[in-house]
């Protein structure tokens, strides 16, 4: 009786000792209060309990010591309790240990433990981790033969583990499958088909959820707003940035970070910044985002300055943050900043991938210093075409040709030259106009099989058509099987540049539209300088059409094409109605003034510009003494040079020299503007001495033509404009012997005078006429 009483009381004291130790387990908030538990359990015996064992390995596993739980496991003598077996599995795939819990699963089929519906989930998640696709069919196979497959969380992480392995078929036929589904297996299905960029079917599992009426979780949205952004599908983007604001998730961390993302692939960025504003809880994540974002788009600047301020909040950009502003330095050639940033990973003893040393040679190579470009590429141990192209296309853009064709030839003892490396050596071609060279390279590209590429093809237009072979660039654009509006634009502005296709230029704008090719800023930025009138306002309307009315470069070309046209009026108009404006802007306004004799408007509008704190430029004086020039203001004109020097301290080049001769000249101050050629600090060129000969002819000074066409002799024999001016001077005082003599001299020495070219616009047709017949029959006649 008194034994039992004793046994009694030993067993109320056990089972005290376990409720402790249960609850100080459960509430163990640190490493170090489990290892003091642990070593409690072990001194009252109670190491070898499957329960406390089973605990011990999840607590462990929750404070990431999975080795102390493996621990654990193995001090237990042998078990098949399952919920043993249960516990270690699925601590192992929560710590990553994806491959040692596959080894116990297998362990578990020698020992014959029946698994049970607990252990299929872990199981699954390892194959997963692993992209095990064999042994997750296997488990696959497990699970249908145990009876398995109709359990929620099981056919939910077979929906996770198919979508992992890109078998997408296979995940939606489990869901397809599933009796009984939720939150989480729709989101995994949805998860999965963004994660593999099947953008369109990601949405349409989404519009499948809301109608059978389940309420998405902010999980859903940052799954499924990648989608919209990958689709561009701004409506869609809206319209559940909408609902996000409606049900209460837009401060989720996850969620806003989506939004942003999503809005940044819209390149809708002031829409971007007010989110990235309004999150007050920032992460590493949002800054890297927004960062990324401007320089994606171009706003290098606004990148950079967003980074320095990241730095300011004590925030680590990552890796993709840092190629990102080396991208943006090399563009805005910030090599201070550049610099900076390459110290800065060099101390974080990051070691360079590829793709990051690519990027840092083409920052270099872009702000010019060749030389930490190569050290660089030397350091490299594994280098790809990307390296040799980046390094080579520095050397061809900075000047260097001799050794960038150097490192072309260890190129092609290391690699084979690829499209790129073609189009870099046609932008070399194009860029010493070296016709014999390029066409070489057209045989080549033909025999590699590189000119079915459209990037070589639009190199091989550009190239011939800067050599001057326009006919040639129309033969690869005619031959091109798919162009793109890069393609277009070449062989647009090609012809538009060559006299003999200048129409034909502007016919292909026609054609180009009618192919479906929409024109972008560049496309009119081409046509605009040779457009006439109607044709013009054609273009106009179709800049409003596709909204390009906003560019600063197309306002300014727009203004400069209707100045050329005539119509003062509508270039005012076009300035007036530009929100945005450059020193550009100003000086198209002043020369349009300038052209129809508005000097004092001209002079108006350059003090206005400099009222609104514009810094003029040395082009600006060009057009202002221009418009005074032709004006007649020549003590305004002489007072705009004198401030250019003094008050702007920009010195004068030859066309600013010109144009003060020139001013003197046209009002007839013949006598000055040669005083003034003779007084200038630099040696007069034959424009100076041109400008001057011009005015003497229209006065009829022919005797000092005469003696200034010996100094422009002297200095431009080549120019074939100049004889034909001097013979006009000879042929306007009778003296047909100088006439003839000067003519022949023009054949001896094999001059022409460039064809001349007349417009004119008649019922908006256009009609194209070249005065080189008219020329030709008055040399004959002569």
């Amino acid at each position: 009786m008194i034994t039992a009483k004793f046994c009694r009381l030993g067993e109320r004291k056990r089972q005290t000792i376990i409720s402790s130790a249960s609850k100080a387990l459960s509430s163990a908030s640190t490493s170090k209060e489990v290892n003091r538990i642990h070593s409690l359990i072990i001194t009252w015996g109670l190491d070898q309990s499957v329960f406390f064992a089973g605990k011990l390995i999840s607590k462990y596993a929750e404070f990431k010591h999975p080795i102390a739980s493996l621990s654990v496991f193995d001090r237990i003598t042998f078990s098949t309790n399952v919920y043993l077996w249960n516990s270690i599995i699925r601590a192992l795939t929560q710590n990553g240990m994806y491959a040692k819990a596959l080894d116990l699963y297998s362990e578990m089929q020698k020992l014959k433990i029946c698994p049970d519906t607990f252990t299929f989930p872990s199981v699954i998640n390892a194959c997963a981790g692993l992209i095990d696709f064999e042994m997750g069919k296997l488990v696959h196979y497990h699970v249908l033969k145990m009876g398995f497959s109709s359990d929620l969380y099981i056919a939910n992480a077979l929906v996770d583990m198919y979508a992992r392995f890109n078998e997408l078929g296979k995940a939606h036929k489990v869901f397809h499958e599933m009796p009984h589904r939720d939150l989480v297996s729709w989101n995994s299905l949805i998860s999965g088909y963004t994660s593999n960029g099947y953008w369109e079917e990601a949405l349409e599992m989404y519009y499948e959820l809301r109608i059978v009426g389940i309420i998405p979780d902010s999980f859903t949205f940052s799954s499924i707003l990648p989608a919209c952004g990958g689709l561009i599908a701004i409506i869609e983007g809206q319209l559940l940035h909408g609902l996000i604001e409606k049900i209460g998730f837009k401060m989720d961390i996850l969620v806003s970070n989506g939004l942003l993302s999503m809005y940044c692939k819209f390149n809708r960025l002031q829409d971007g910044r007010k989110i990235f504003d309004e999150n007050l809880a920032k992460d590493t994540v949002t800054w890297n985002t927004m960062i990324c974002g401007y320089s994606q788009s171009r706003y290098f600047e606004e990148s950079i300055q967003l980074f320095l301020y990241m730095k300011e909040n004590k925030f680590e950009s990552d890796r993709l943050t840092m190629t990102s502003i080396l991208r943006a330095c090399g563009h805005l050639r910030d090599i201070d900043l550049g610099r900076s940033v390459h110290d800065y990973m060099i101390r974080g003893s990051q070691d360079f991938d590829t793709s990051e040393s690519n990027i840092l040679i083409n920052m270099y190579a872009r702000c010019g210093d060749l030389s930490a470009s190569q050290k660089v590429f030397d350091m490299m141990n594994c280098r790809d075409s990307v390296s040799w192209n980046s390094l080579i296309g520095g050397y061809i853009q900075n000047g260097c040709f001799d050794k960038g064709i150097d490192l072309l030839k260890l190129m092609n003892m290391e690699l084979k030259w690829d499209s790129v490396t073609h189009v870099m050596l046609l932008s070399m071609s194009t860029e010493l106009l070296n016709i014999s060279c390029g066409m070489q390279l057209h045989c080549d590209i033909v025999k590699m099989g590189f000119d079915s590429d459209k990037l070589v093809s639009n190199a091989l237009v550009d190239m011939y058509a800067n050599c001057g072979k326009i006919e040639n660039s129309l033969k690869v654009f005619q031959i091109m099987k798919a162009r793109d509006t890069v393609t277009w634009n070449t062989i647009i502005t090609g012809c538009i540049r060559s006299k003999d296709h200048s129409i034909l230029g502007l016919r292909l704008v026609g054609q180009m539209r009618s192919e479906g090719v929409m024109p972008d800023g560049a496309t009119m930025l081409g046509i605009l300088p040779m457009s006439s009138f109607w044709h013009g306002k054609e273009m106009h309307g179709c800049i409003y059409k596709l909204g390009f009315e906003s560019d600063v470069a197309i306002g300014n070309a727009l203004i400069e094409m209707y100045f050329k046209c005539g119509s003062l009026k509508n270039s005012v108009l076009v300035f007036n109605c530009m929100k945005t404006k450059d020193v550009v802007t100003w000086t198209a306004l002043i020369s349009a003034y300038g052209s129809n004799g508005e000097g004092e408007r001209a002079l108006t509008a350059f003090a206005d510009m400099e009222a609104l704190g514009f810094v003029p430029d040395s082009i600006i004086f060009i057009t202002v003494i221009f418009a005074c020039s032709h004006s007649g203001l020549v003590s305004e004109g002489l007072t705009i040079f004198d401030r250019m020097k003094k008050e702007y301290h920009i010195e004068p080049e030859m066309e600013h020299y010109a144009c003060v001769v020139d001013l003197l000249a046209r009002s007839g101050l013949l006598a000055e503007a040669e005083e003034f050629i003779c007084s200038m600090p630099v040696q007069p060129d034959a424009s100076i001495w041109g400008a001057l000969l011009s005015s003497c002819l229209a006065s009829g000074e022919n005797e000092i033509a005469e003696r200034i066409f010996e100094r422009v002799k002297e200095l431009d024999a080549d120019d074939g404009g100049y004889y034909v001016l001097v013979s006009n001077v000879y042929a306007s005082l009778g003296k047909w012997n100088r006439v003839r003599a000067t003519r022949k001299s023009m054949r001896i020495v094999g001059l022409r005078k460039d064809i001349g070219c007349s417009w004119m616009e008649i019922q908006r047709m256009l009609h194209h006429d070249e005065t080189y017949h008219n020329y030709c029959a008055k040399e004959s006649i002569s």
